[in-house]
């Protein structure tokens, strides 16, 4: 009897998936929280005493990430550990998938506001490569930039407005951008700054040899880190 040939591409695209939520979310917040999981009990005192100043990153572990997110991609049905934490898919969002990280405490945006997000994107095509982030782009004091858009103007990929519509001012959240709800063009924002990451992304996931050989469900899927920063109403 002859056996079942694996396909092609698809041990690469599982792994390129683990690998990416294995990599560190670099957040940066105001103050010293005490409630993200890298400052614990055991090491708040470390963590009180290295926030010097007002503005700092925070590194934390993503190993319960690395759980779910398997979990949720390679299991058939639910999981049986009730303690991990699962990403969720948001209503009328076309598919995406999200995991609350921090919940916020200040406004939930409405359509026409406009809101400042600092994120952190990957491309799950290219092993998780970081094609972007907000905290690379620094102003003159090399405080980074956060990204401003109105929302529901259409100026961002879908599925970060998708996100951002749930979130309360403060809050981060993971986010899994399925290609319908991702780049349509090269146009839409958020944007490379650098010329050459730019084209990385797009010959990716707008490969049409690729896409040809059938991997279009998963050539376009974004991860992003996102913070919203804050939101002003028009």
């Amino acid at each position: 009897m002859k056996s079942v040939p694996h396909q092609k591409g698809r041990p690469e695209v599982k792994m390129a998936m683990i690998k990416l939520v294995q990599c560190p979310t670099y957040v940066y917040t105001r103050h010293c929280r005490t409630t993200l999981p890298s400052c614990t009990t055991r090491n708040q005192d470390s963590c009180a005493s290295s926030c010097s100043t007002q503005k700092s990153r925070r590194v934390f572990s993503l190993s319960a990430l690395t759980l779910s997110f398997s979990a949720l991609i390679f299991s058939n049905g639910p999981s049986s550990n009730a303690q991990v934490p699962q990403f969720i898919e948001l209503p009328n969002s076309g598919g995406v998938k999200a995991l609350d990280l921090r919940i916020g405490d200040g406004d939930i945006p409405l359509d026409g506001d406009v809101v400042a997000i600092h994120y952190y994107g990957r491309l799950a095509a290219k092993q998780g490569w970081r094609f972007d982030s907000t905290y690379d782009h620094k102003d003159e004091t090399g405080e980074p930039i956060p990204f401003s858009f109105i929302l529901g103007s259409g100026k961002v990929i879908s599925g970060i407005e998708s996100a951002v519509r749930s979130m309360k001012v403060g809050g981060l959240r993971r986010v899994i951008i399925p290609p319908s709800q991702g780049y349509q063009n090269t146009s839409q924002e958020p944007l490379p700054p650098n010329y050459f990451d730019r084209q990385r992304l797009f010959t990716t996931i707008f490969n049409p040899t690729r896409l040809a050989n059938g991997e279009g469900a998963t050539l376009g899927t974004v991860i992003f880190d996102i913070e919203l920063v804050s939101l002003r109403h028009l």
